[in-house]
């Protein structure tokens, strides 16, 4: 049977001897004023209700309604102190479930009032405290209030985060800056508080900020170039070449990120959106330390600490070094590259060059450790004239060659002093960078370091004796290496050149000698000053060119009462040419330009094993050259 009012059976209530002596206008007055005491509720919504009893389950609570609801024990854990007389928000289930209760919950008031609290917070921008329950991917999750909230990682902190897990189980406080209802999300920031916080800060600083200002900031991100440092809201540069007076090469080598540093304010732009920050000008120079005993002549040591194309710095301590420039390391007059000599990281001693301790400048030598070799007593006896040595061919030009001797000390072999036969256009013809090759001293200038070398010098002048071989009208055998509109050049025996004039190429039947071409030649012009042999093939069989070649020789036959020069033998006088076979003179210089040739070609040879030896370094040297 049903509780409601509408229902309740009075005329049985009067039989049973209640209410007896009231007029049915009395009772409904009754049954108003009853009602009026009972609270009108609804579903779905939140109440006040008060403890009026607890039991081991459930605890229970008058709401005003005409009955009481029971909710569960648990879901007061939070309230371990709770008492019968407490008021508690509760939230209406239902109200009456099928044995006539009514169902309350506390959990849901909670969460109802929650999303109260958030979306008040929204609309009003307050500010809400939860706990961070646990980490997540990009970010925290947050209790606020019973409901979980996502708290994105770039969200946290004005500076990246690192370590998420360092959060959890820490209260946090956070504005709401995003709900969705469809999905009953909420998102929230903890930054946008700090960074209210900073925009004071910011302001304060930036308008005290002042060039030559120690400010106070931490590392929040570094970079191969420098690192940047939070002044509190505001950010700075500090350069890798103002962390440290010494070499750094990335400055993580002497920082940390999150670490406090004191810093000075270098320079900034009118705007003060970007500020330079220096930290080795909050130390002395150490160009203020450098030892006074230290100057011009003195020798110092050290690490290098960087090696360039012209040269290499040396640190004497931190923030002090030295530039050596190629040109110091050896005295040697071709520069090679400094790499030669020295390398990063090498332990140094050096010689004080120059020293201006105001610009704070030095110049370092290496060389001058060791004696210079132009200044030694016995370079006039070692490098005299006449003296023999073997160098290396340190680079070639179209003029000679340049050879050292040792280090320090070079010399020239002009391009006529590398062959007393052979017309060499240019070195390169004859050897190559790196080759050895033996000399004998021409000249000597010490003051201005000179030397001028020959190398067709070490054997005698063959053409004293090819003046009495190649005589003026003697006819030889000769080949036709080429031919040009100017002549011909001829190869004669022993290995010299000669040359032919176009009108001395015509064959007897007329037509022209070719290139390669093997025929006789006689001698018209015969120069040993000048090393050149004038000849004609044409004067072989003409009358007429055989009557001026006959002139030439009378004309250059020495006047009576002269000393005459020994001549070669005479020759048959059907051929009229020479034939080395014949000559005892001629012999001789044959036997003798053999053992000169095969001398010539063990030295190749012994170049050629050294070239092999030397390997890539040749083609170094040949570079650098």
């Amino acid at each position: 049977m049903s509780n409601s009012p509408e229902n309740f059976d009075w005329d049985k209530f009067e039989s049973q001897g209640f209410g007896g002596g009231y007029s049915k206008e009395e009772k409904a007055e009754m049954e108003k004023m009853y009602d009026d005491t009972l609270t009108t509720v609804q579903e779905q919504e939140v109440v006040k209700g008060t403890v009026v009893g607890i039991t081991d389950r459930d605890v229970i609570l008058n709401i005003g309604f005409k009955s009481d609801g029971l909710v569960a024990t648990s879901e007061f854990r939070d309230l371990p102190d709770l008492k019968i007389g407490d008021e508690v928000e509760v939230f209406i289930e239902d109200q009456e479930d099928p044995n006539g209760q009514l169902i309350l919950s506390r959990k849901k008031a909670k969460i109802v009032s929650a999303w109260a609290k958030i979306y008040d917070a929204l609309e009003n921008d307050n500010i809400l405290e939860g706990v961070v329950k646990r980490r997540t991917k990009g970010g925290l999750i947050m209790d606020l209030y019973g409901v979980e909230a996502f708290l994105p990682g770039s969200q946290i902190d004005v500076k990246p985060i690192r370590d998420f897990d360092v959060f959890v189980g820490k209260k946090m406080e956070v504005k709401v800056v995003k709900i969705n209802a469809a999905f009953d999300n909420v998102v929230v920031s903890h930054k946008v508080l700090i960074e209210k916080d900073l925009e004071q800060q910011r302001a304060a600083i930036l308008n005290n900020l002042e060039r030559g200002q120690v400010l106070e900031g931490v590392i929040k991100n570094m970079t191969n170039f420098g690192v940047f440092i939070d002044l509190g809201g505001v950010d700075g540069l500090l350069h890798i070449t103002d962390i440290s007076w010494g070499r750094i090469n990335h400055p993580e080598e002497v920082l940390q990120l999150d670490q406090k540093v004191q810093v000075v304010v270098l320079d900034f732009d009118d705007d003060k959106k970007r500020i330079s920050l220096g930290m080795k000008q909050l130390t002395p120079h150490p160009w203020d330390a450098l030892p006074a005993e230290i100057e011009v002549g003195s020798r110092v040591k050290g690490k290098i600490v960087n090696v360039a194309d012209y040269g290499a710095f040396l640190e004497l301590m931190p923030g002090v070094e030295g530039l050596i420039h190629v040109s110091e390391m050896s005295w040697s007059q071709h520069l090679r590259n400094p790499q030669d000599f020295i390398k990063q990281g090498d332990e140094v001693e050096a010689v004080v060059l120059t020293l201006d301790r105001e610009e704070r400048k030095m110049s370092l030598g290496i060389k001058q450790l060791t004696e210079d070799p132009w200044t030694k007593e016995d370079v006039l006896t070692k490098y005299g004239v006449g003296t023999k040595h073997t160098g290396i061919v340190r680079n070639l030009t179209n003029f000679g060659l340049f050879l050292e001797l040792e280090e320090g000390v070079d010399g020239l072999v002009h391009v006529s002093d590398l062959s007393w036969t052979k017309k060499i256009k240019h070195p390169s013809e004859f050897v190559k960078v790196g080759d050895k090759l033996d000399v004998v001293v021409l000249e000597l200038d010490v003051p201005n370091r000179r030397l001028a070398l020959g190398h067709k010098q070490l054997e005698e002048n063959p053409w004293d004796t090819f003046e009495t071989v190649f005589n003026i009208g003697s006819v030889h055998k000769a080949t036709v290496l080429e031919k040009s509109d100017r002549g011909a050049t001829l190869e004669l025996p022993y290995g010299i050149e000669g040359f032919a004039f176009p009108k001395g190429l015509a064959k007897e039947d007329g037509s022209q000698v070719e290139a390669g071409d093997t025929l006789d030649f006689r001698v018209t012009e015969f120069s040993k000053d000048d090393r050149k042999i004038i000849l004609s093939h044409t004067a072989t069989f003409s009358e007429a060119d055989n009557a001026r070649v006959a002139k030439a020789t009378k004309k250059a036959a020495p006047a009576a009462g002269e000393k005459k020069e020994p001549k070669a033998p005479k020759v048959q006088k059907e051929a009229d040419r020479s034939t080395l076979g014949d000559l005892d003179a001629l012999s001789a210089l044959k036997e003798k330009m053999m053992d000169n040739e095969k001398e010539a070609g063990v030295k190749k040879l012994e170049a050629a094993a050294a070239k092999k030896a030397q390997g890539s370094d040749e083609a170094s040297e040949e570079n650098n050259a």
